[in-house]
């Protein structure tokens, strides 16, 4: 066998919903492209979501581009079925699926990747605690309970309704939205490329909160990386965002926001706890930067009531990007929760009855190995 001869590609399926993408879809991604060399990634529409699990937040066009965004993912299948055939692995010539380590099933209780799993061309990937669109949802829907009491899409709200989306609120203390996220070294190295700037390359910089990540924010970054050669993006700290945008913003932890940046092929490199005015230190300590770029919209100001940005437009580096979407916003999406509330909540309690089926399936299994 000749020494040049090169072994075939491991190409890897995996599917899902990916709704509200987070860093724990990232983390499946991730894992998954590091089980082979080609990660080709099934998409469900809504119509699919709508019967076996229920109403989606993101739509189906916005889900695709998402999932399409994350650096590991070499191809987007979009409307694929809900139930994982051989079938369609091996029309994208697939080697075998992966899944995280959790039970997937159709509406009737079936498990979705028993035929690949029969099949032997099943791997597990490890779930990510502590995050998940559910938890997500509940997030929104608790912070939403005060700040917006006088609409009556939330009125009537209580805490008995919501408990079931979230176990970091308590019941005494409905709006805290503590995540029991731990970050660590190891996850963030995870995430980083950690690459540096060639020498001559034109260093773009933008800053923002990045909350509950999204196609807007991916429109940005791409359109921020064009302005140049490598992308340094700021990520804000919790308490400067809850100063400036007041509620119970940000829904997501700093160290939430920064992995689901990180994993945005766009981004380069992330500041973490940048500060919310554009100082000399962001524009020469880490890179020196040749753009500083920010939206076409009003910014906030800052605690001093200056404008973030003064610093860069002095040095006459400052370039406004037409914003890809004013509709889609975090606030936005927000929205979208708070008038459709009903449909998630009687999608939560599917979701209970599947879960306990679902546990029903695993232990008559458990029981069949024993025998």
């Amino acid at each position: 066998m000749s020494k040049t001869m090169k072994r075939k590609p491991i190409r890897i399926w995996v599917d899902g919903c990916f709704d509200v993408m987070h860093y724990g879809h990232a983390n499946a991604l991730r894992q998954a492209k590091a089980m082979g060399d080609y990660l080709v990634v099934g998409v469900h529409s809504d119509a699919e979501i709508e019967k076996h699990k229920g109403p989606t937040v993101m739509k189906e066009e916005e889900r695709y581009a998402t999932v399409a965004a994350c650096k590991w993912v070499d191809h987007v299948v979009p409307n694929a079925p809900y139930f994982t055939s051989l079938e369609v692995m091996d029309s994208y010539s697939c080697d075998f699926c992966v899944h995280g380590d959790d039970i997937t099933t159709l509406c009737d209780g079936t498990d979705c990747y028993q035929a690949v799993k029969d099949a032997g061309r099943y791997r597990e990937c490890k779930r990510t605690i502590g995050i998940s669109t559910t938890e997500l949802v509940g997030r929104m829907l608790l912070m939403t309970r005060d700040h917006h009491k006088r609409k009556s899409s939330i009125a009537s709200i209580n805490n008995e309704d919501l408990s079931t989306f979230s176990s970091s609120p308590s019941k005494q203390s409905p709006e805290t939205k503590i995540s029991h996220f731990l970050p660590t070294s190891r996850r963030i190295v995870q995430f980083s490329e950690g690459k540096e700037p060639n020498p001559g390359d034109k260093v773009v910089y933008v800053d923002g909160t990045f909350d509950l990540f999204h196609v807007g924010h991916i429109e940005f970054l791409k359109r921020a990386k064009a302005l140049g050669d490598y992308l340094l993006v700021g990520v804000h700290e919790d308490q400067i965002v809850n100063a400036i945008k007041g509620s119970n913003y940000p829904l997501m932890n700093l160290h939430e926001r920064v992995l689901s940046v990180l994993a945005c092929r766009y981004v380069d490199e992330v500041i973490i706890g940048a500060p919310y005015s554009v100082d000399n230190n962001v524009l020469s300590q880490v890179y020196k930067v040749d753009i500083v770029a920010h939206g076409n919209t009003p910014s906030l100001p800052d605690l001093n009531d200056k404008d973030p940005y003064e610093i860069p437009k002095q040095k006459g580096i400052y370039v406004e990007i037409e914003n890809p979407s004013a509709e889609l916003t975090t606030a936005g999406i927000v929205d979208r929760i708070i008038k459709h509330r009903i449909r998630y909540e009687e999608r939560q309690a599917r979701k209970n009855e599947k879960s306990q089926l679902e546990e029903k399936l695993e232990e008559e299994k458990l029981k069949t190995n024993l025998i």
